[in-house]
């Protein structure tokens, strides 16, 4: 088959053969993870983040470059997971920037979008490491510019361009130490070997029937708050007759018309006429609003005057606020046990809920969070707002968005609390136009909690900001967690359903035993410098079972002081922090 030009639709027809590559060998890549740890990680990631840019490409039915590249490019920025999720979805920014003005794309286009794609992923990152999905890129787009002197085949292009990207993916063992005592190649570059290859054969002629399927659902996102409904708690005099603006209205705008900066600057404040807590984030020819109003209906006649919409979402504000305040005295009535005094609280509440929609908090706070437990935690030290996520299910930018959509305040400190989430924060960082959003680097729960309580309303952002990380990074973090495979890791033989205990820098402990796998985890983390232990047990643990352990901890640490929390978090049996 000689193909010398690729028009619209069968551009489509490759990216969801792609797509399909990719999630067929999903479990695959998780499986290629240094640590053999439970959790979804980086095959996950890059499907979902792929799939939600399928479900755009998929409902185009007439589609042109142009609008192709925009549903690729923001249906993965905003679906965008982990670490290696915002890679890929950089990759394909970069890529859709410079064939969407084009009818048609040749081996001279596909290879000038190899290495846009590749030159905008590496500025995405703030120290690129060789040896991962950032180098076998670059090694398919050096490849690229060398076929296209070669070839005007687009097949023949294809074919070489894999083969060189395989080859570079093979050696990223000698790049990365890791990855070789683990025996693995790097499970990003494998993911992304895996959309090229399905995209080839769709170029080929491979259809895919998206009809039938379903892209994976994102993970919960939770309000400081939220819980189910006691019933013993009276809510029937709760009064919501004083929310301002009555309707949540979200939707996307996809632009059709002419829609520039004065433009922009018209409809916010068209918006903020008829409403309040206004958020118009826009990417290239995307727009997404959200908006607290009273007639959702201008808001959505006005957005039309600019293109079609989508993801529309009204909710009605007096019956969400009244389920918060129901939420607020259940927890009210779950601490101090007396349904009269949470009811005796609740105008309280309603009373500190309605100034807050009268003008924005200074800060505000979103923490990235696993378990029931870490949630009242970080709720108790002033959360904002949490999402729930963590290593099981990486949150996307979207959901970040959202998040940052639902606290009222001019400037919000994101707390991530896991290394694979930060780039996902950062990319809904420069998303965000109306708030100053900060990124508080933490990569694991207890940094975020000691960021947390270390945050001073009387110091500047960048105070703040500098004080929030020096205290974070005095802690050391250890996961108890069993192996889903054998393999080899820091000169530990670890065999499928060993225990381990993983520390911020590697493994530090192996065995049988949960329990002594704790204690040995947490001797290796203490030294004449600590001072505090925190231990978070998981939903797996039996409250006797960590009682247990922390009874060891104390015989194993007489100099430390050691609190015992109800973490609730699933997959690791015990979170502990030493600072």
């Amino acid at each position: 088959m000689n193909i010398r030009e690729i028009d619209a639709p069968l551009m489509k027809q490759a990216f969801l053969a792609g797509a399909q590559g990719l999630e067929a060998k999903k479990e695959w890549i998780n499986e290629l993870n240094v640590f053999p740890v439970p959790d979804g990680d980086t095959g996950t990631n890059m499907t979902m983040t792929i799939m939600a840019a399928a479900k755009e490409v998929a409902a185009l039915e007439k589609p042109t470059m142009e609008t192709l590249a925009r549903a690729i490019s923001s249906g993965s920025l905003r679906g965008a997971r982990g670490n290696s999720g915002v890679i890929l979805s950089q990759l394909f920014r970069g890529f859709t920037k410079e064939i969407k003005t084009q009818n048609t794309v040749d081996v001279p286009a596909l290879s000038r979008a190899f290495v846009r794609g590749t030159e905008t992923a590496y500025k995405a990152v703030m120290k690129p490491k060789e040896g991962t999905i950032l180098t076998v890129a670059k090694g398919m787009a050096d490849k690229a510019v060398e076929m296209a002197e070669k070839t005007v085949d687009v097949e023949e292009f294809a074919r070489e361009v894999i083969a060189y990207g395989d080859l570079i993916l093979s050696q990223t063992p000698e790049m990365l130490p890791v990855l070789k005592q683990a025996g693995v190649v790097d499970s990003g570059g494998q993911g992304l070997m895996q959309v090229v290859k399905g995209a080839l054969e769709g170029l080929l002629g491979k259809t895919v029937d998206w009809s039938a399927k379903q892209a994976e659902k994102a993970p919960d996102s939770m309000g400081a708050g939220s819980q189910a409904m006691p019933e013993d708690v009276d809510v029937s005099e709760l009064d919501t007759s004083d929310i301002r603006y009555g309707y949540c209205t979200e939707f996307i705008i996809n632009i059709e018309n002419a829609y520039d900066d004065k433009k922009e600057q018209e409809f916010k404040a068209y918006l903020e006429s008829i409403g309040d807590s206004l958020v118009v984030v826009s990417d290239d020819d995307v727009v997404k609003v959200h908006v607290h109003t009273n007639d959702p209906g201008l808001a959505i006649q006005r957005a039309l005057t600019f293109g079609s919409l989508s993801r529309m979402k009204i909710d009605n504000m007096r019956e969400e606020h009244q389920e918060r305040l129901i939420q607020n005295s259940e927890k009210l009535a779950k601490e101090q046990k007396a349904a009269a005094q949470a009811k005796e609280n609740a105008p309280r509440k309603e009373a500190a809920a309605e100034k807050d929609q009268e003008s924005p908090k200074p800060y505000g706070f979103i923490a990235v969070s696993i378990g029931e437990g870490m949630g009242e935690i970080f709720r108790g030290i002033g959360a904002d707002y949490l999402i729930e996520g963590g290593q099981t299910m990486n949150p996307s930018t979207e959901d970040m968005l959202n998040a940052v959509a639902q606290v009222h305040a001019d400037r919000i400190f994101i707390l991530p609390n896991n290394k694979n989430i930060i780039l996902a924060a950062e990319q809904a960082k420069y998303l965000v136009e109306d708030k100053e959003i900060i990124v508080v680097p933490s990569k694991t729960v207890p940094q975020g909690i000691t960021a947390l309580i270390n945050f001073i309303p009387e110091l500047s952002v960048e105070e703040n900001l500098k004080t929030m990380t020096e205290e974070m990074g005095r802690i050391k973090t250890g996961q108890i967690t069993y192996a889903v495979r054998s393999t080899q890791i820091d000169g530990m033989e670890i065999h499928q359903g060993d225990i381990m205990g993983i520390g911020d820098q590697g493994m530090l402990a192996v065995g049988a035993s949960i329990e002594r796998t704790a204690i040995d985890t947490l001797k290796a983390m203490v030294d004449d410098d600590s001072e505090l232990i925190s231990i978070y047990y998981g939903s797996d643990v039996k409250p006797e079972e960590a009682e247990r352990v922390f009874a060891m901890a104390q015989e194993a640490c007489p100099d430390c002081e050691i609190e015992l929390h109800d973490g609730g978090q699933p997959i690791y049996y015990y979170l502990m922090s030493v600072e």
